[in-house]
C-alpha cells in the first residue's frame, strides 16, 4: 500500500467519496436513459397509431 503519512485518512476518504459520487452519477444517468428511451418508444408508438 502507498505510504501516505499523516494525511492517509483524508486522502483515502476523499478517494472513497469521489468513487461513490462517480458511481451514483453513472447510476442516475443510466436510470434516466432508460426512462427517456421508454418515453420515446411510447411517443413513437402513439405517433404511428395516429399516423
Amino acid at each position: 500500500m502507498l505510504e501516505l503519512g499523516k494525511y492517509e485518512g483524508a486522502i483515502l476518504s476523499s478517494w472513497g467519496v469521489t468513487i461513490a459520487l462517480l458511481a451514483a452519477l453513472v447510476f442516475v444517468t443510466w436510470r434516466r436513459s432508460v426512462a427517456v428511451k421508454r418515453a420515446l418508444e411510447t411517443a413513437e408508438k402513439r405517433a404511428s397509431d395516429n399516423g
